[in-house]
């Protein structure tokens, strides 16, 4: 063994190195040899592993008086022997240059990309397969909007609103309903004239929610908690 490992103050600082190496790639790298998945340690998870074994470095070397002589001799010897002059001056050097080091090192700007976001509902097809047949779904109007008497398709839809829609996007069509508050993504407001903010055409169309084909879409497809054909109102999902 070499003579420098045989001093406490050499034991408490090869045993402070290896903890470092073994937590900073040890973690990372070794269970993969064996078949095991690992990940690499975060650094605040870092600094309370090798404080830990600091902790426990310190009580070790002080539950002996003579080791605890020992540790510190070192320690004082560069701190107080005149021969040790040199040594104290590269200390008051080095150690202001690595905490300023280590502090721009912390606060200086990162370069890179930026967040990916969350994407909540998946982009609308162009078209989508319906009972064997394949429905276009972008391009189109409403057809009652050419047919028979916008007065009777206005009170009729009133009925279907009230009946189907109001319990999630509310009286106001504000999507402010009663069960709105259950819901994530929320109900969609159709007294505004943008779309979700989850489609990836609610910035390009700039249409009239009622006309967005991600609606007929999700009609088609069904909600993350109903099966396709089937909607979140109430009265779809209890089958009446």
């Amino acid at each position: 063994m070499p003579r420098f490992l045989k001093h406490p103050f050499g034991q408490a600082a090869a045993v402070l190195v290896l903890a470092f190496l073994l937590f900073e790639w040890g973690i990372a790298y070794l269970p993969p040899l064996f078949g095991m998945e690992s990940a690499p340690v975060p650094d605040t998870v870092l600094f309370q592993y090798m404080l830990t074994v600091l902790v426990g470095i310190l009580l070790w070397v002080s539950d002996s008086e003579e080791r605890w002589r020992e540790f510190k001799a070192p320690i004082r010897r560069v701190m107080v022997d005149p021969e040790r002059k040199g040594a104290r001056i590269a200390l008051l050097v080095a150690l202001p240059i690595l905490v300023g080091f280590v502090t721009w090192e912390r606060v200086r700007p990162s370069v890179a990309a930026p967040p990916a976001l969350r994407s909540i509902h998946p982009a609308p097809p162009g078209q989508i397969q319906f009972r064997g047949a394949t429905m276009p779904i972008t391009g189109l109007e409403n057809p009652l909007r050419h047919e028979g008497s916008i007065e009777e398709h206005y009170e009729r839809g009133k009925e279907i609103y009230y009946r189907n829609c109001l319990p999630c996007h509310g009286d106001p069509l504000d999507g402010t309903g009663h069960y709105a508050h259950g819901f994530n993504p929320a109900p969609l407001s159709f007294r505004t004239t943008a779309r979700s903010p989850s489609s990836p055409r609610a910035s390009s169309s700039g249409g009239s929610p009622r006309a967005d084909p991600g609606c007929r879409w999700r009609a088609r497809r069904g909600t993350p908690r109903c099966r396709p054909g089937r909607t979140s109102s109430p009265r779809t999902r209890s089958g009446r």
